[in-house]
């Protein structure tokens, strides 16, 4: 079975995203918009994403004029969006929109990952979720030299460090990337 994985970049102060759920920021960054390979999940089958991340991520690229842009970052692995919304998706994309406690899903998203790992994109929130029912097994951030002073954060939840061990850290390019392994309660 795969591993659950949230890895999402981070402003230095934490924030995913600015006040209006932008992630401009980060592509302003040097490497922000073409990431460097070592600050990707490597063996992610499924990605898994709130309606906020899957609405920015189609306004940002005009993906429903433009579908095939969709697989420019989601390839062909199905993407589940968690929503409580009736949302679009782009032409020929595996979109599959769920709804309720993400306990209810995982045997889904997990079925749908055919043993590979899954990845949280975001938000923070969602990323949460699967940490409150012990399915999170790791979170990877890669921050990035920028404050934001306000915005979504990183992860809305008290993780206290028995929880979490660092399994590496390092230097690529101008982010630090740090990844740790989730210990289940």
């Amino acid at each position: 079975m795969g591993r659950i994985i949230f890895d999402t970049a981070t402003s230095l102060d934490g924030f995913i995203a600015d006040t209006g759920n932008s992630l401009a920021w980060l592509f302003a960054v040097d490497g922000g918009g073409e990431p460097d390979a070592q600050l990707l999940p490597t063996d992610a089958g499924v990605l898994v994403e709130g309606s906020t991340t899957y609405e920015w991520v189609l306004a940002e690229s005009d993906i429903l004029a433009h579908p095939e842009r969709w697989r420019e970052f989601h390839g062909d692995r199905p993407t589940f969006v968690f929503t409580t919304r009736d949302l679009p998706a782009p032409a020929g994309a595996d979109i599959r929109f769920v709804s309720g406690a993400v306990a209810d899903a995982l045997p889904a998203i997990r079925s749908a990952a055919d043993g590979r790992d899954i990845w949280v994109v975001g938000g923070g929130d969602l990323a949460g979720q699967f940490l409150d029912i012990g399915a999170l097994d790791e979170i990877a951030v890669s921050i990035a030299p920028v404050t934001l002073g306000a915005g979504a954060p990183l992860l809305p939840r008290r993780v206290e460090s028995d929880r979490l061990r660092l399994r590496s850290a390092q230097a690529v390019g101008p982010f630090a990337r740090l990844v740790y392994t989730v210990d289940a309660r």
